[in-house]
C-alpha cells in the first residue's frame, strides 16, 4: 500500500516504518531461516526476488507492511515520544535496529464465512476482512513483549487510518461502487505455535476454527475500533522521509 509510504508509528520500545528498498538485504537474510520459513509458511527466495516483492507490496492496494525496528530512544513516559516528528530513512531504521515485521492482507468476504462471527458480511457496507501477520525474526529480540507492543500500535494505526486504507483497497481492486467497511480483524496460526495463539488472545482475539488442512488455528477480533485499537496513549504518527 502507498497510503503509509510516508508515515512511521513511534512507541516507548519500537519504531515501526514502510518496508523500504534498504530493508531488503536484512529481511533476506531473515528469511533463509528454517524455522522462520515455517512459523511464516514462507518459501526462501533470492535477493532478486525479495528486491521485486518489496516493490510490489508497495505497490499492491490489498498489502500494508511495516517494518518494526527498535526505538531510536526510550521514552519513560509518553510526553517523550512529541521529542521526535520526523524519521530519516536509513538511520533510525538501519539495519541493526532491524526485529521484524507486522502485516495487514485484505480480503473480501467469503460467502461461506460464519454470520455470527461476521454479522453484516455480504452487505453493499461491510465486505472486508483484514489478516494479521507479525514477525520478530532476530532471536535476541523475542520474548520481550515486543510483538504485542507493535500488534496494539498497528492495530490503533489500522483504526485511526481506516478510511483511507479502505479507499486505496477499493481503487485498487476496482471496486469502488459499494462502500468498504472492515468486518473483522482475523489471524491464522500454527497449532503448534502456543506462543502466538496466546499472543493474539491477550489482545481479544477468539479461536474460531480447529485446525485446518494445514494444521492453521484462526482466531478473530470483531473489535475494530475498540479497546484493542487504544494505543493512543503510547503510539503517535511521524514524518517517514527525508
Amino acid at each position: 500500500m502507498k497510503i503509509n509510504e510516508h508515515q512511521a508509528i513511534l512507541t516507548p520500545r519500537l519504531l515501526l516504518v514502510p518496508y523500504s528498498s534498504h530493508h531488503v538485504p536484512t529481511y533476506h537474510e531473515w528469511m533463509q531461516d528454517e524455522e522462520l520459513q515455517k512459523l511464516t509458511a514462507s518459501e526462501p527466495l533470492t535477493l532478486e526476488e525479495e528486491y521485486a516483492m518489496q516493490a510490489s507490496w508497495r505497490q499492491d492496494a490489498d498489502k500494508l507492511t511495516f517494518i518494526i525496528c527498535t526505538s531510536p530512544n526510550t521514552p519513560t513516559a509518553p510526553s517523550d515520544l512529541s521529542t521526535m516528528v520526523k524519521v530519516s530513512p536509513g538511520t533510525e531504521d538501519a539495519p541493526d535496529r532491524m526485529v521484524g515485521d507486522v502485516n495487514l492482507f485484505l480480503y473480501p468476504c467469503e460467502e461461506g464465512d460464519d454470520v455470527e462471527q461476521q454479522e453484516g458480511c455480504g452487505t453493499e457496507k461491510v465486505d472486508t476482512v483484514g489478516e494479521l501477520e507479525i514477525m520478530i525474526a532476530r532471536p535476541s529480540a523475542r520474548g520481550k513483549g515486543l510483538a504485542k507492543e507493535a500488534l496494539q500500535a498497528f492495530i490503533w494505526y489500522i483504526s485511526t487510518s481506516l478510511p483511507a486504507i479502505l479507499e486505496e483497497y477499493a481503487k485498487g481492486t476496482n471496486d469502488t461502487g459499494k462502500l468498504k467497511s472492515l468486518s473483522y480483524l482475523r489471524v491464522k496460526i500454527d497449532k503448534d505455535n502456543t506462543g502466538s495463539i496466546k499472543l493474539f488472545k491477550t489482545l481479544c482475539f477468539g479461536q474460531v476454527s480447529g485446525p485446518n488442512y494445514f494444521g492453521e488455528v484462526e482466531l478473530r477480533s470483531m473489535d475494530v475500533h475498540g479497546g484493542i485499537a487504544d494505543a493512543a496513549g503510547f503510539a503517535r504518527k511521524l514524518f517517514y522521509g527525508d
